[in-house]
């Protein structure tokens, strides 16, 4: 007996990068152009938080509302902490519930995976029942900004992002058969390459014009916490050493990037989506025009791949 051909069942695993994940965005905005409907989708940390707006039938208002995010209404979110991290989260995640998402995953219109971190075994965690809204709290739960999410049993969980920060596996696990990755990551050397600063002394090996050349422009690396006093006083912040924040922002970016090549050397997305979103930062929220071109940009990029496996 012959066995009919199915149609291969198409996998989305969204990356995790914090600011930079409005490129999911643009990358899903493109599919549906497109007519490309992934059967399943999953994220880590960020690519969570985009995915159950897609998943919930949410994409177009959700876009709308991020690109409506200025510096006053991200700082509006933060709700300080003394304890287990910065900020809480509770404000984000109860104008989640309010406005786009509030269901279990077991309902959700298009099946719905989201990757976490347990912060005591340092185990991978997928969240794949229960609130859809807890499970995007857990997935973007990263260390240091925001409080971890007390499971039952006690368990804490933290951002996805370090343990899967392309969750093609869970794809996979899923049932996909053909898994788009997300990468979110794919050029974050290049940023940190950049010095801080460049001071050129005349020598010989000046051109003969005597135009020294420019010095390379550092990239816009998301100093959050001078940008917020700037906004406050109204004053251009000295040049200074980086901040706490600046630090663990800087090592989580280089932490993501080389875990992203290690999971996908081992487990290939058949298609990836690579952004160039080096010049953001981690807390750049309000910058969500540029990530959703960028994410556009790439998608369209990676078509020809994608159809291909297609058929």
């Amino acid at each position: 007996m012959a066995l009919a051909r199915r149609a291969p069942r198409l996998g989305l695993a969204l990356g995790s990068g914090s600011a930079r994940g409005w490129a999911h965005i643009g990358v899903l905005q493109v599919l549906q152009e497109e007519g490309i409907r992934p059967d399943v989708v999953c994220g880590s940390s960020i690519g969570a938080l985009v995915g159950a707006a897609y998943a919930a039938g949410e994409l177009e208002r959700f876009g709308e509302w991020v690109l409506g995010l200025g510096m006053r209404d991200v700082f509006g979110f933060m709700d300080f902490n003394l304890a287990g991290g910065m900020l809480k989260g509770e404000k984000l995640i109860a104008f989640w519930r309010r406005n786009f998402a509030d269901f279990t995953i077991e309902d959700s219109p298009l099946p719905f995976g989201a990757v976490a971190t347990d912060l005591h075994s340092g185990a991978e965690v997928w969240l794949r029942e229960g609130s859809i809204a807890d499970a995007v709290r857990a997935s973007i739960a990263l260390p240091g900004l925001f409080t971890p999410v007390v499971r039952e049993g006690g368990r804490l969980l933290v951002d996805g992002g370090l343990v899967n920060p392309v969750p093609a596996s869970l794809a996979r696990a899923m049932g996909a058969d053909i898994v788009i990755g997300v990468d979110l990551n794919a050029d974050i050397l290049h940023r940190h390459m950049h010095p801080l600063a460049v001071v050129r002394a005349p020598d010989a090996d000046a051109p003969e014009d005597g135009v020294a050349p420019p010095e390379p422009e550092p990239a816009r690396n998301g100093d959050w916490m001078r940008r917020l006093k700037f906004w406050a006083d109204g004053k251009a912040p000295a040049p200074r050493q980086p901040s706490m924040l600046d630090v663990m922002m800087t090592s989580v970016n280089i932490m993501q990037m080389r875990i992203t090549r290690s999971r996908m050397a081992g487990d290939p997305p058949e298609v990836v989506v690579a952004p160039r979103l080096a010049h953001l930062g981690q807390l750049d929220f309000h910058r969500a025009k540029e990530a959703i071109e960028e994410g556009r940009r790439a998608a369209h990029a990676s078509l020809p791949q994608l159809r291909q496996f297609m058929g």
